[in-house]
């Protein structure tokens, strides 16, 4: 492949928007498995909030798409493929960043209980700053000189 089409590839690859019609693959082979990739998405997706039991499912999954990601990446890069291969390649890495944005969009299934927790959190961190700011903090007053 030559140099300026190699980085007419990796350009496609990195531009802004390239998966904006992009369409998932049906099925890919991530990390020497073939994966039904489209279907797996579909299914995770329907749900619209990823359940406690698949949670890590669906990370592993991502983590497995990011490394063939990367995978399919260097090997443009590194120049080790034709630019028929290349183009191939490209289709799927965009393909694959498709798949990875939908999986990312995903929201745990108890929205309740997580702002509950986000609430406490933000809570906590207000007294403390309060107690800072009024220098209470460590239960000892600075006014009065005691």
């Amino acid at each position: 492949m030559k140099e300026f089409e190699r980085k007419q590839l990796l350009e496609r690859v990195n531009r802004e928007g390239a998966t904006v019609g992009a369409q998932i693959p049906e099925r890919i082979d991530v990390q020497g498995e073939e994966i039904d990739l489209q279907q797996f998405v579909f299914e995770i997706k329907r749900r619209e909030t990823i359940p406690p039991g698949e949670r890590e499912r669906v990370d592993q999954a991502k983590r497995n798409l990011r490394r063939e990601r990367l995978d399919r990446l260097q090997r443009i890069e590194d120049n080790e493929v034709s630019y028929e291969k290349g183009t191939e390649l490209v289709t799927a890495i965009i393909g694959i960043d498709r798949a990875l944005n939908a999986l990312e969009q995903l929201r745990p299934e108890d929205l309740e209980q997580e702002s509950k927790l986000q609430n406490a959190a933000d809570q906590k961190r207000w007294m403390k700053f309060l107690k800072k700011a009024l220098g209470r903090e460590g239960g000892a007053s600075k006014r009065g000189g005691r």
